[in-house]
């Protein structure tokens, strides 16, 4: 493929405070020169603005549109992988054509985060398992006890000792 790809890109970030996201959005939009054949041609952080929901309180969120023009195929997918932006358009060229090894060399990069993700999936269903098994242990050996020795544990657990300095 010669035809270099232009595309715009949304990133969007969410925390607290606001001066923290919008630096963070900043430096992680810098970040994407360092990917080879990546040039930044024009970027625009908006403003943070408070998330508007009751279930969360003092959460802001902002958003950077950018601009960018790379070299290969590829290195759109490195920032699809590595960043995941919020919305990506097209611009140019009108019609892509890869040659095969390019089309190989993205599909194995998909394969190998598929892969991860699915390694990160199965680390935590084991994990999840491991600890419901202990919780339903302690459960077992307090129930086991006698009612006194609850009583007494649950009393002193509510009893807060004041930390030494």
């Amino acid at each position: 493929m010669t035809d270099k790809i232009r595309a715009n890109f949304v990133f969007e970030i969410l925390g607290k405070p606001p001066e923290h996201i919008k630096e963070t959005l900043s430096q992680m939009i810098d970040k994407l020169e360092v990917i080879k054949g990546v040039k930044i041609e024009n970027k625009k952080v908006h403003e943070p603005k408070l998330v508007e929901d009751e279930k969360v309180k003092d959460i802001y969120t902002t958003f950077a549109e950018v601009e960018i023009t790379s070299e290969t195929a590829s290195g759109m997918l490195a920032i699809v992988f590595n960043m995941f932006p919020a919305h990506i358009e097209i611009i140019e060229p009108e019609t892509i054509g890869l040659e095969n090894f390019e089309f190989s060399e993205l599909l194995n990069e998909l394969i190998v985060k598929l892969h991860r993700y699915d390694e990160l999936a199965k680390r935590w269903a084991i994990e999840k398992g491991i600890l419901l098994r202990k919780m339903k242990e302690l459960e077992g050996k307090q129930e086991n006890q006698p009612k006194e020795i609850v009583e007494e544990k649950t009393e002193k657990s509510k009893k807060k000792k004041p930390k030494k300095n």
